[in-house]
Protein backbone atom coordinates (compact mmCIF):
# COMPACT_ATOMS: atom_id res chain seq x y z
CA UNK A 1 0.00 0.00 0.00
CA UNK A 2 2.77 2.17 0.53
CA UNK A 3 3.83 2.06 -3.11
CA UNK A 4 -0.43 3.25 -4.67
CA UNK A 5 0.27 6.78 -3.60
CA UNK A 6 3.44 7.06 -5.79
CA UNK A 7 1.83 5.19 -8.95
CA UNK A 8 -0.72 7.56 -8.65
CA UNK A 9 1.44 10.60 -8.71
CA UNK A 10 3.55 9.33 -11.24
CA UNK A 11 0.12 8.57 -13.80
CA UNK A 12 -1.35 11.80 -12.82
CA UNK A 13 2.31 13.61 -13.66
CA UNK A 14 2.25 11.51 -17.15
CA UNK A 15 -1.34 12.71 -17.56
CA UNK A 16 -0.57 16.48 -16.95
CA UNK A 17 2.75 16.30 -19.11
CA UNK A 18 0.47 14.24 -21.82
CA UNK A 19 -2.25 17.26 -21.61
CA UNK A 20 0.43 20.17 -21.53
CA UNK A 21 2.17 19.08 -24.65
CA UNK A 22 -1.03 18.39 -26.61
CA UNK A 23 -2.48 22.03 -25.57
CA UNK A 24 0.84 23.50 -26.32
CA UNK A 25 1.13 22.19 -29.46
CA UNK A 26 -2.36 23.30 -30.65
CA UNK A 27 -1.54 26.79 -29.14
CA UNK A 28 2.20 26.95 -30.86
CA UNK A 29 1.28 25.56 -34.79
CA UNK A 30 1.34 27.57 -37.25
CA UNK A 31 -1.77 29.01 -39.27
CA UNK A 32 -2.46 25.96 -41.98
CA UNK A 33 -1.97 27.94 -45.74
CA UNK A 34 -4.96 27.56 -47.90
CA UNK A 35 -4.65 24.90 -50.44
CA UNK A 36 -5.50 25.79 -54.19
CA UNK A 37 -7.00 23.13 -56.29
CA UNK A 38 -4.76 23.08 -59.29
CA UNK A 39 -6.29 24.82 -62.22
CA UNK A 40 -8.15 22.28 -65.08
CA UNK A 41 -6.26 21.83 -68.27
CA UNK A 42 -8.87 22.31 -70.66
CA UNK A 43 -9.36 19.55 -73.05
CA UNK A 44 -7.78 19.72 -76.56
CA UNK A 45 -10.18 20.43 -79.70
CA UNK A 46 -11.08 17.01 -81.29
CA UNK A 47 -9.79 17.53 -84.95
CA UNK A 48 -11.47 16.45 -87.76
CA UNK A 49 -9.70 14.90 -89.55
CA UNK A 50 -9.24 12.01 -86.75
CA UNK A 51 -13.10 11.72 -86.47
CA UNK A 52 -13.43 11.05 -90.45
CA UNK A 53 -11.64 7.74 -89.93
CA UNK A 54 -14.88 6.64 -87.60
CA UNK A 55 -17.63 7.35 -90.44
CA UNK A 56 -16.02 6.13 -93.70
CA UNK A 57 -13.99 9.03 -94.58
CA UNK A 58 -10.28 9.74 -95.96
CA UNK A 59 -7.52 10.10 -93.61
CA UNK A 60 -4.69 12.67 -94.56
CA UNK A 61 -1.80 10.65 -93.74
CA UNK A 62 2.06 12.39 -94.61
CA UNK A 63 3.01 10.47 -97.90
CA UNK A 64 7.05 10.17 -98.41
CA UNK A 65 7.56 11.49 -101.70
CA UNK A 66 10.99 9.96 -102.63
CA UNK A 67 10.40 6.19 -101.15
CA UNK A 68 8.70 3.72 -103.52
CA UNK A 69 8.05 0.25 -102.51
CA UNK A 70 7.89 -2.03 -105.46
CA UNK A 71 7.81 -5.07 -103.35
CA UNK A 72 7.78 -7.11 -100.09
CA UNK A 73 9.02 -10.40 -98.51
CA UNK A 74 6.96 -10.51 -95.60
CA UNK A 75 8.19 -13.29 -93.31
CA UNK A 76 5.33 -14.72 -90.48
CA UNK A 77 7.59 -14.05 -87.51
CA UNK A 78 8.84 -10.64 -89.48
CA UNK A 79 12.72 -10.84 -88.61
CA UNK A 80 13.54 -12.47 -91.70
CA UNK A 81 11.07 -9.76 -93.43
CA UNK A 82 12.42 -7.99 -96.58
CA UNK A 83 11.29 -4.54 -98.53
CA UNK A 84 12.57 -3.59 -101.75
CA UNK A 85 12.48 -0.16 -101.95
CA UNK A 86 13.56 2.34 -104.52
CA UNK A 87 14.59 5.64 -103.26
CA UNK A 88 14.46 8.93 -105.25
CA UNK A 89 13.84 7.01 -108.69
CA UNK A 90 17.22 5.00 -108.33
CA UNK A 91 17.21 0.99 -108.88
CA UNK A 92 15.66 -1.09 -106.26
CA UNK A 93 17.50 -2.33 -103.82
CA UNK A 94 16.41 -4.99 -100.83
CA UNK A 95 16.17 -4.37 -97.63
CA UNK A 96 15.98 -6.56 -94.10
CA UNK A 97 14.42 -5.42 -91.12
CA UNK A 98 16.82 -3.08 -89.44
CA UNK A 99 18.92 -1.36 -92.33
CA UNK A 100 19.20 1.87 -92.98
CA UNK A 101 17.79 2.91 -96.64
CA UNK A 102 19.14 6.56 -96.37
CA UNK A 103 21.27 7.99 -93.69
CA UNK A 104 19.01 8.39 -91.20
CA UNK A 105 16.01 5.98 -92.59
CA UNK A 106 15.71 2.51 -91.38
CA UNK A 107 13.57 -0.25 -92.07
CA UNK A 108 11.02 -0.88 -88.92
CA UNK A 109 8.81 -3.00 -89.65
CA UNK A 110 7.80 -4.96 -92.99
CA UNK A 111 4.38 -5.86 -93.12
CA UNK A 112 2.51 -8.08 -96.37
CA UNK A 113 0.74 -4.77 -98.05
CA UNK A 114 3.35 -1.66 -96.29
CA UNK A 115 6.13 -0.87 -94.77
CA UNK A 116 7.40 1.19 -91.93
CA UNK A 117 10.41 3.35 -92.31
CA UNK A 118 11.79 5.46 -89.64
CA UNK A 119 13.35 8.64 -90.54
CA UNK A 120 15.05 10.51 -87.26
CA UNK A 121 11.78 8.77 -84.66
CA UNK A 122 9.27 9.37 -87.15
CA UNK A 123 7.41 6.27 -88.24
CA UNK A 124 6.24 6.86 -92.22
CA UNK A 125 4.19 4.05 -93.54
CA UNK A 126 4.75 3.51 -97.67
CA UNK A 127 2.21 1.20 -99.16
CA UNK A 128 2.71 -1.15 -102.39
CA UNK A 129 2.22 1.02 -105.53
CA UNK A 130 -0.41 -2.05 -106.61
CA UNK A 131 -2.14 -1.10 -103.52
CA UNK A 132 -1.97 2.29 -103.70
CA UNK A 133 -4.32 2.67 -105.80
CA UNK A 134 -5.29 6.14 -108.02
CA UNK A 135 -5.58 8.79 -105.45
CA UNK A 136 -1.77 8.40 -105.02
CA UNK A 137 -0.85 8.33 -108.84
CA UNK A 138 -1.16 11.54 -110.69
CA UNK A 139 -1.32 9.82 -113.91
CA UNK A 140 -4.90 7.40 -113.57
CA UNK A 141 -8.02 9.95 -113.08
CA UNK A 142 -10.02 8.57 -110.07
CA UNK A 143 -13.02 6.82 -111.31
CA UNK A 144 -16.36 8.40 -111.07
CA UNK A 145 -18.52 6.97 -108.47
CA UNK A 146 -22.30 8.07 -108.82
CA UNK A 147 -24.44 6.49 -105.87
CA UNK A 148 -27.29 3.92 -107.68
CA UNK A 149 -30.77 5.81 -107.41
CA UNK A 150 -32.79 5.39 -104.44
CA UNK A 151 -35.94 3.66 -104.98
CA UNK A 152 -38.52 5.63 -103.44
CA UNK A 153 -40.38 3.98 -100.39
CA UNK A 154 -43.64 2.01 -101.00
CA UNK A 155 -46.41 3.79 -98.98
CA UNK A 156 -49.13 1.09 -97.55
CA UNK A 157 -52.86 2.77 -98.60
CA UNK A 158 -54.32 4.26 -95.55
CA UNK A 159 -57.22 2.09 -94.46
CA UNK A 160 -59.95 3.68 -92.87
CA UNK A 161 -61.05 1.93 -89.72
CA UNK A 162 -64.70 1.05 -90.51
CA UNK A 163 -66.72 0.95 -86.95
CA UNK A 164 -67.72 -2.36 -85.58
CA UNK A 165 -71.14 -3.29 -86.28
CA UNK A 166 -72.99 -5.98 -84.38
CA UNK A 167 -75.85 -8.10 -86.06
CA UNK A 168 -79.35 -7.48 -84.68
CA UNK A 169 -79.79 -11.13 -82.57
CA UNK A 170 -82.68 -12.55 -84.51
CA UNK A 171 -85.97 -13.64 -82.23
CA UNK A 172 -87.50 -16.83 -83.10
CA UNK A 173 -91.31 -16.58 -82.62
CA UNK A 174 -93.38 -19.67 -82.30
CA UNK A 175 -95.98 -19.23 -84.38
CA UNK A 176 -99.56 -19.22 -82.76
CA UNK A 177 -101.31 -22.86 -81.34
CA UNK A 178 -104.17 -23.75 -84.24
CA UNK A 179 -106.84 -23.50 -82.85
CA UNK A 180 -110.35 -21.93 -81.79
CA UNK A 181 -108.39 -18.96 -78.99
CA UNK A 182 -107.68 -19.39 -75.79
CA UNK A 183 -110.39 -21.20 -73.48
CA UNK A 184 -111.19 -20.61 -70.24
CA UNK A 185 -112.83 -22.81 -67.94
Amino acid sequence: MKRLPFILTVAAVAALSASLAYWGLQLFKPQQRPIAAAPAASAPEPSLDAAKGLFGGQIAVAVASNYQLKGVVAAGIGRDSAAILAVDNKPAMALAVGREVAPGVTVKEVHPKYVLLSEGGVVKRIDLAGDAGPQNNPNVAPPSITPPAMPQPQVPPVVQPQPAVMPQPQVQQSPPAPGPGPERR
